[in-house]
């Protein structure tokens, strides 16, 4: 019996519909882990990790409290640090190594999953990526990605186009993914679609 399960990095911008995609491989059997869980985890009440954070940047929040009811404020994080690399990186050099531990242990965990999906907006961006066996991007065109996390999120195409611009850009994540979903199709589609990469990757897990 293999002790490491084949791991297939499964990312996209924002809007793209990458949880979406994520669902119909559960629906298939396929165990998910997401990266954004854990990075909420990692922050949850009472942890170290969030009482640093409030050390750090309560005194940056002005009149915004950096924790409600014992829960991270995400927004006015997100504000903080949104446009200050230092800050950003200060945060990013705390949370990424905590949520790669979470995402180990979560990895590790008995599953009878044939092979295992990490999910995540930042596989490329972060050390995630030496994880995984292989990388599928869910990908759209940026008009689309803006149209729909507008929709979504209720922020305006501005906002959107910030965010988009902050995050590694559309062509580099095209060249570092091996497999592309182009979700700017009918979504009846999806789960035919998503079927011929499960046993493809079936295929791959069996053969590693």
């Amino acid at each position: 019996m293999k002790d490491k399960k084949y791991l297939v990095g499964l990312t996209g911008g924002i809007g793209s519909g990458k949880s979406t995609v994520a669902n119909s491989f559960k629906k298939l059997g396929i165990r998910v882990v997401d990266a954004d869980y854990g990075a909420r985890a990692v922050v949850e009440p009472g942890s170290e990790a969030l009482s640093k954070i409030e050390a750090y940047f309560q005194p940056l929040a002005v009149d915004t409290p950096m924790i409600i009811d014992g829960k991270l404020n995400r927004s006015a994080l997100r504000d903080i640090v949104f446009n200050d690399v230092d800050k950003k990186g200060w945060l990013e050099a705390l949370l990424h190594p905590l949520i790669s531990q979470w995402i180990d242990d979560q990895i590790g965990q008995p599953t009878k999953s044939p092979y295992i999906i990490l999910e995540s907006p930042l596989l490329f961006e972060t050390e995630q990526h030496n994880k995984v066996n292989t990388a599928l991007l869910v990908d759209i065109p940026p008009e689309l990605q803006i149209q729909r996390a507008s929709q979504r999120d209720g922020n305006s195409a501005n906002q959107i186009q910030a965010i988009i611009d902050s995050q590694m850009s559309r062509k580099d994540k095209l060249n570092k993914a091996a497999y592309i979903f182009d979700n700017s199709q009918d979504i009846k589609t999806m789960d035919e679609r998503v079927m011929a990469l499960h046993q493809q990757f079936l295929s791959l897990a069996e053969s590693t």
